[in-house]
């Protein structure tokens, strides 16, 4: 029976969307999956790397992954209003001298950052989870957050600057791609397409199977997040584009390639 290596995060979009296929609750073909969860800059390192077969990776990172690697349709996060947000603390910085900190290097949050402010350079990379606190402390300025953090800032006194995704919606009248589920190029083509069959069908299984009571695959991994978070991460990330991103989906990632095109041009 062929084990295949899959890295995705722990966030519960990824497992929602996983669960189903990692835990045999579909037939999965004779396939069973050797399962790596990690923050989304390591699964964008490791991509970098070849390290997996398969695995979820931020769009912002594509462009450095098209040589290796190519696009499944099935199993990623693309949307409206699903993109990361800018914060700060009590007093708006000056966009001229702020010191932000943002979720990787690799990240699609970075590209997005890049794009809205394109002259700051003050820039410290550290693990998502850690960006409100580092505001809070004063440590930087200001934090571009994903994942659960969109709904819990608020909650800790952190005010919206801007809504990053919503900045690249409207420049490009296009869903924000935020990351997707990639196959390295040396894989046998039939057993990729039956790779990305399968997760499509995880992903149906999801939304008629598991929204109403969640899995405790989800659960366990949700990092002690309440249920009502999980819901709304779910909500948020997990849509028709995860099911097959279509012709909407292609053209939002290359406006996003463009955008890395300049970005880097620039530099």
């Amino acid at each position: 029976m062929p084990v295949i290596d899959l890295g995705f995060s722990p966030c519960p979009n990824d497992t929602f969307i996983f669960d189903a296929l990692v835990n045999q609750k579909i037939d999965t073909k004779g396939y069973t999956f050797n399962v790596h969860l990690e923050d989304v800059q390591k699964l964008n390192e490791w991509a970098l790397a070849g390290k997996f077969p398969y695995s979820k990776i931020s769009y912002g990172v594509w462009p450095l992954l098209k040589n290796k690697y190519q696009l499944l349709k099935s199993g990623g996060a693309l949307g409206k209003g699903v993109g990361p947000l800018l914060i700060y603390t009590n007093q708006q910085p000056n966009a001229d001298t702020i010191k932000v900190a943002i979720p990787g290097v690799n990240t699609t949050a970075h590209l997005l950052f890049s794009l809205a402010f394109p002259t700051v350079k003050n820039k410290e990379f550290i693990v998502f989870h850690e960006i409100e606190d580092a505001v809070l402390s004063g440590k930087v300025d200001a934090g571009v957050i994903i994942h659960e953090n969109r709904f819990t800032y608020a909650q800790k006194g952190l005010k919206k600057w801007m809504d990053l995704g919503t900045y690249f919606e409207e420049k490009f009248n296009a869903p924000i791609p935020l990351g997707g589920i990639i196959a390295r190029k040396d894989r046998d083509q039939q057993e990729i397409a039956t790779i990305d069959a399968l997760i499509k069908e995880s992903v149906e299984y999801a939304f008629k199977n598991s929204y109403e009571t969640l899995p405790e695959f989800v659960k366990y991994h949700s990092q002690e997040m309440s249920e009502q978070v999980m819901r709304q991460h779910i909500d948020l990330y997990v849509n028709d584009f995860s099911i097959d991103m279509g012709t909407v989906g292609v053209n939002a990632i290359a406006a996003l390639e463009k955008v890395y095109s300049s970005f880097n041009a620039a530099e």
